[in-house]
């Protein structure tokens, strides 16, 4: 399996605080079953700033002392982009990362609010023959409310990339059953933990990917957890089954109007 989305190098984001942190966090992916790690650090522009020199450099050090260690773990170059109308410069500028230097590209949206630019940014990854890879779709509060959105995204050439722990709650009930509902209508490409901090959801990958293999089957669960982010790496083709428009139910209506989160 490969981990599509983490935070693990130290110091550069509101993920990992030390390089201990880091080296434990590896550990806890490589004990999880992962055998590869996507290192999608932050990069929002006045805040997570730091660059793909800076950050590679970062990458080469922690594969060093972890081969001096006699730990083997294979760790591929990223980020989680921030949407903004500067995309494109950034990654020409070699502020921000594609995922391993291929033309897959991950990127993040408000949480609360529908970015006015959305459409504007796709195009412009498009247009320079880029992929867009949207960051756990379920857990958009505009997306919870139309959920439909996701299928038109994906009409539209965006992939999605899901987080484990919703399945389990992580990110409260709504996350909960619009990751159901994307799971189980092919809308979901990758999986990631969005790991920040040991000892959190590593440990909990088992029960997520039992209850996700109850979903979708263990052959669409291969695709999402190692198929697909190889060739995502490789910078290869992925080829996605037609995605199922979903539509929630009267109870699930009455839990997404009722809850908080």
């Amino acid at each position: 399996m490969i981990d599509f989305h983490t935070h693990i190098i130290p110091n550069i984001d509101d993920g990992s605080r030390n390089i201990d942190e880091t080296f434990n966090l590896i550990q806890e992916a490589k004990n999880a079953g992962f055998e590869g790690i996507v290192l999608t650090s932050h990069y929002m522009e006045n805040y997570y700033e730091t660059g793909v020199k800076e950050r590679d450099i970062w990458v080469k050090v922690i594969k060093d002392n972890l081969r001096q260690s006699g730990i083997e773990a294979n760790l591929y170059l990223a980020n989680e982009i921030y949407i903004t109308d500067n995309i494109m410069d950034l990654l020409i500028e070699g502020k921000a990362s594609t995922i391993n230097n291929t033309s897959y590209v991950l990127f993040e949206m408000p949480l609360n609010a529908e970015p006015m630019n959305l459409y504007n940014v796709i195009y412009s990854l498009q247009e320079n023959k880029l992929i867009p890879i949207l960051a756990h779709p379920e857990r958009y509060s505009f997306i919870q409310k139309e959920p439909e959105f996701v299928y038109e995204l994906i009409e539209k050439g965006v992939l999605m990339q899901a987080n484990y722990g919703s399945i389990l709650g992580q990110y409260g009930e709504k996350a909960k059953i619009i990751v159901k509902k994307l799971l189980s209508g092919n809308m979901i490409h990758f999986l990631g933990t969005d790991v920040h901090r040991e000892k959190t959801i590593y440990k909990l990958i088992p029960q997520a990917i039992e209850e996700i293999e109850n979903i979708i089957g263990s052959d669409k669960l291969e695709k999402l957890t190692t198929k697909n982010p190889k060739l995502a790496l490789e910078n290869k083709k992925i080829e996605i089954d037609d995605p199922i428009e979903m539509k929630l139910s009267i109870k699930e209506k009455i839990i997404m109007y009722l809850k908080k989160y």
